[in-house]
């Protein structure tokens, strides 16, 4: 697959080099290493896919560029558009077209996400009760000083994204019933650090995320019928430990396995893979994942800029 780099960002060198060979060329406005400064100006017999990686505001135009002319594409998430319609727009164009049109939620190919994943859908937990998740960084300066990064609902959009995307991996279409906790501006002029959560049928989820862990670091803690499942930290921050407790009746120290992994960040690669397989055929675009976190983002973004 011939695959095109558009915007050379810190997420456009790292799609480069995960893609290698199939890298024929980048376009980027500014930057010095692009071989292209538009999209139109590159060849559409040159290239198959494009891997997109700008910012949100110019991303509908370019995917319904591409789109219609029946490239596949890989997009950073969130897609986050000016309204619902435009979603609708991209899913046409990707129906007629055959082209898919693919959202990166590369946490997903996370190992111990998938064991969770696994593990969940296996039943081995019975009932679900409660998910705790926290992500947060340490980048609240590197927002602050960014020419469009501080703005609108802050970190809610960039890592709560990951967050939902992944509650919905792991738990499937979950109710869209989350609510505000708390949304702090600490240092930076939109949120820094934001507390969601859904007390709807299914598990009770608890999503926090922060630009102001100074260590970058995850946790993930599942409370369950017949025991708890507990995740610490990615494997790109690791080491990253999962840890599976059996419950014991009536009380007791539980059983538990643990696996601890060091390693270098898989994500990248897995989920190019993924998405190349979904090129030649087997698979189809992500996009109503999308529609569902736009709506729930959306809501929750305006909430948050409402009550500012």
């Amino acid at each position: 697959m011939r695959a095109l780099v558009v915007g050379l960002g810190i997420q456009g060198h790292k799609r480069r080099r995960v893609a290698g060979a199939d890298c024929v060329g980048a376009v980027d406005p500014v930057h010095e290493e692009a071989d292209f400064r538009t999209l139109e100006s590159v060849s559409l017999d040159s290239y198959d896919a494009a891997l997109v990686c700008t910012p949100d505001d110019p991303k509908f135009a370019l995917l319904k560029y591409l789109l219609r002319n029946g490239k596949h594409v890989l997009v950073e998430k969130p897609l986050w558009f000016s309204n619902e319609a435009e979603t609708d727009v991209l899913a046409g164009l990707a129906a007629s077209s055959g082209a898919v049109c693919y959202t990166a939620y590369n946490h997903r190919f996370e190992p111990h996400f998938v064991r969770m994943h696994d593990l969940i859908s296996s039943g081995a937990l019975g009932k679900i009760y409660r998910c705790r998740m926290f992500y947060g960084n340490g980048t609240a300066r590197l927002v602050r000083d960014s020419a469009w990064r501080d703005s609108g609902a802050g970190v809610l959009p960039d890592l709560g994204s990951h967050l939902l995307d992944t509650a919905r991996f792991w738990f499937g279409d979950i109710v869209d019933d989350f609510r505000i906790v708390s949304a702090d501006r600490f240092e930076n002029l939109a949120p820094d650090h934001v507390v969601i959560v859904s007390d709807g049928a299914g598990p009770r989820i608890e999503l926090e995320m922060s630009l102001l862990s100074w260590r970058n670091h995850f946790t993930c803690d599942v409370f369950a019928e017949r025991g708890t499942a507990h995740i610490e930290s990615l494997c790109k921050w690791g080491p990253s430990r999962f840890t599976h407790r059996r419950r014991v009746l009536p009380s007791g120290r539980p059983p538990e396995d643990v696996e601890t992994l060091e390693r270098e960040d898989p994500t990248w690669e897995a989920e190019y893979a993924h998405f190349k397989e979904l090129c030649l055929g087997q698979g189809a675009s992500n996009l109503e994942n999308d529609r569902w976190l736009y709506r729930s983002l959306g809501r929750l973004s305006s909430e948050i800029q409402g009550a500012a």
